[in-house]
């Protein structure tokens, strides 16, 4: 059984009494969700959302956005895994398109990441996906299926166990459009594929999320397609009612895991 996992991307918003209030009705309108769910905060507010979440929300585990490649030292700016761990985070975002795409970041240093990610102990969230041109013009499957290639030149199959895999068209991030529950299974049986060609029985257990304008009223028709195990949810997770509703979309607990042939 593949456990569902919904991840919440706050970006950059929030201030201490947004967040304080989004706690507090995120804990009020959570069912005791079944699902696994993380969430993602800016650097300056993780020590407040491990605090809130430890006190409020049982089970909710916090998020980085972003983790430096390198072990601590002379790289001015940057936030370490190191650092992470110390404050009580567990899981990290990588790759989002937002950093691919405003900060320049190509799949060689997104791979790098995952990998330092996974050696400290840290449960990267990998994401990858293609651009509206590479989609218009059927490059869709080539283009991710070359960014996963870029991740398992650094990380096992095995490891990417501990973490998720977020498949992200990048035309459906902030935009209002979504793909369709057939349009996101294709691809994420391309990425399930993939993982298959290096190591089909720990692939057929990976976690592959959904990352493109979810929102509670399209999260159970993502959600029941085979091989898409759950959300990375952006502008709708501002709003913690309707995360928590998405978060309800989640479960059951899990799918069966597909049986080898």
């Amino acid at each position: 059984m593949r456990t569902r996992l919904v991840a919440a991307n706050w970006k950059m918003n929030g201030t201490l009494a947004v967040n304080r209030q989004w706690l507090a009705n995120f804990a009020a309108a959570a069912s005791g969700s079944r699902c696994e769910v993380v969430v993602c905060a800016p650097f300056v507010y993780l020590p407040q959302l491990v605090a809130g979440l430890e006190g409020s929300v049982r089970g909710v585990m916090a998020g980085a956005q972003d983790l430096c490649a390198d072990a601590p030292g002379a790289h001015t700016g940057d936030v370490s895994g190191e650092m992470l761990l110390d404050i009580g985070v567990r899981w990290v975002i990588v790759g989002h398109s937002e950093r691919r795409q405003a900060r320049g970041e190509d799949d060689a240093l997104v791979a790098a990441k995952a990998a330092r990610a996974f050696a400290l102990g840290l449960r990267p969230i990998v994401c990858v996906g293609e651009t509206l041109p590479q989609r218009d013009a059927g490059q869709a499957a080539a283009v991710v299926e070359a960014q996963v290639a870029a991740l398992l030149a650094h990380c096992s199959v095995e490891q990417l166990l501990g973490g998720a895999i977020a498949y992200e068209p990048i035309w459906a991030i902030g935009t209002g459009r979504t793909a369709s529950g057939a349009q996101g299974q294709e691809i994420h049986a391309v990425i399930r594929g993939a993982l298959a060609r290096r190591a089909a029985g720990a692939a057929a257990a990976v976690r592959i999320l959904y990352g493109g304008s979810v929102k509670a009223t399209n999260a159970a028709e993502l959600f029941a397609q085979p091989d898409i195990d759950g959300g990375l949810v952006g502008g709708a997770a501002l709003n913690a009612v309707e995360f928590a509703a998405i978060c309800a979309a989640a479960e059951p607990v899990g799918k069966a895991t597909p049986k080898k042939e």
